[in-house]
């Protein structure tokens, strides 16, 4: 049986492969926020958004698909959703935001094909406060900026070439990019409502 520490250290050194946009990841993601929708307790899921680079038209991206889902309460997410997930194949991570043992947790879901075991999907499960609610303004910012995503694009590239097995440096070396744009479009809504 494999420890925590063993699967994240697994997770973590997963290859990193950039793939050119493709077109089908709205779809699957509405074909996933359906599937979702369906097997969940509606009483604990809110609204489904998807993000990160898969939700910005033309973007070189992993090709895997961000969920960000809204629940109402993660203890009873832990106890009523992960069984259902976990059942279906998902990998469950109970992660920190921040580092490696920081809180606030939040539920961490990978979908993998079952033929190939590749990753599809990854589905962040988190309250209505939590700042990956920022995401949403830097994905926006980035549909709304081409040049800008395009310079993003740029740095993944050469992340995933420094790193191609380490997805925490991968991460870690995009975080200052994306607090930056995520300012700019804060101080874009102020400026212009």
């Amino acid at each position: 049986m494999e420890t925590l520490e063993q699967r994240i250290r697994r997770l973590t050194a997963e290859d990193i492969a950039l793939s050119e946009y493709d077109p089908r990841w709205p779809e699957l993601f509405r074909q996933e926020r359906a599937h979702l929708l369906a097997c969940l307790p509606a009483d604990l899921v809110r609204r489904i958004e998807h993000f990160g680079s898969t939700a910005v038209p033309g973007l070189t991206a992993k090709p895997i698909v961000d969920l960000l889902v809204e629940v109402t309460d993660l203890e009873a997410t832990k106890a009523r959703i992960v069984p259902i997930l976990e059942a279906q194949g998902y990998d469950y991570i109970w992660r920190p935001t921040h580092g490696d043992d920081g809180p606030p947790w939040y539920a961490w879901f990978i979908k993998r094909d079952p033929a190939s075991g590749a990753r599809t999907h990854h589905i962040h499960m988190v309250e209505a406060h939590f700042e990956h609610w920022n995401s949403l303004l830097f994905r926006d910012y980035l549909i709304s900026h081409p040049e800008v995503a395009r310079e993003y694009e740029t740095l993944k590239r050469q992340l995933a070439a420094s790193h191609p097995n380490d997805r925490v440096a991968y991460t870690n070396g995009k975080r200052r990019f994306i607090e930056d744009v995520t300012l700019r479009a804060r101080k874009s809504l102020i400026l212009d409502p």
